[in-house]
């Protein structure tokens, strides 16, 4: 199990949830809805439990937060496209790291901490930082265990493939192992292969 944590840790982690907690969105869990937001959170400290029992407060608190608040900045409030989604993207890594800087901040903890968490929450260091991996890992399991079956439902298998594929060479060996355990549709697996074939393969010449 994760260590016992300290009290400012506690005091973040009340905050985010609470943040969260006001979260429009819902999900079903066990029969009842609830936040969406909240969930998300819960979900991905469970996962680092079982990554890294020792994790960082930093990597706690980023994990715990990463999409704190994330309502608050839809993504039709900017223009369709790939370029107006990388620069949603951006810009909630910026707002996230704020946020938990002011909740940090207010628990007690240094400014040096809060860059720290949201570095891990921009994902900055990736590939050569083992817990901005670590990060990665718990996204995309969570991703992979609670919102594959229902990006699968309204997504062709063509790009499904695709996204499997990219979010698969995100992980480490440690997240792979953690992917095969889960029980995902058999599907996936075939999809997986082909997405994986796809981004092997050299582009066409123009």
């Amino acid at each position: 199990m994760l260590s016992e944590p300290s009290p400012r840790l506690t005091a973040v982690i009340t905050a985010i949830d609470a943040a969260n907690a006001r979260d429009p969105a819902s999900v079903e869990v066990d029969g009842r809805r609830e936040p969406a937001a909240l969930v998300d959170g819960r979900r991905m400290s469970a996962v680092l439990e079982r990554l890294e029992p020792g994790a960082s407060e930093h990597l706690r608190i980023a994990v715990r937060g990463h999409h704190i608040e994330r309502w608050t900045s839809p993504r039709r409030s900017y223009p369709a496209g790939r370029v107006g989604y990388l620069k949603w993207r951006r810009d909630l890594g910026v707002i996230h790291a704020g946020r938990l800087k002011d909740v940090m901040s207010e628990a007690g903890y240094a400014p040096e901490d809060a860059e720290r968490v949201g570095a891990l929450v921009r994902k900055e260091g990736l590939g050569t930082d083992p817990e901005t991996q670590t990060f990665e890992d718990v996204v995309c399991l969570v991703f992979l265990a609670h919102g594959l079956p229902v990006f699968m439902t309204k997504t062709d298998e063509d790009k499904l493939a695709r996204i499997l594929a990219k979010t698969w060479r995100k992980m480490s060996e440690t997240g792979h192992q953690q992917a095969l355990a889960l029980a995902l549709p058999p599907a996936v697996h075939a999809l997986l292969d082909r997405g994986l074939k796809s981004l092997s393969q050299p582009a066409a010449a123009p």
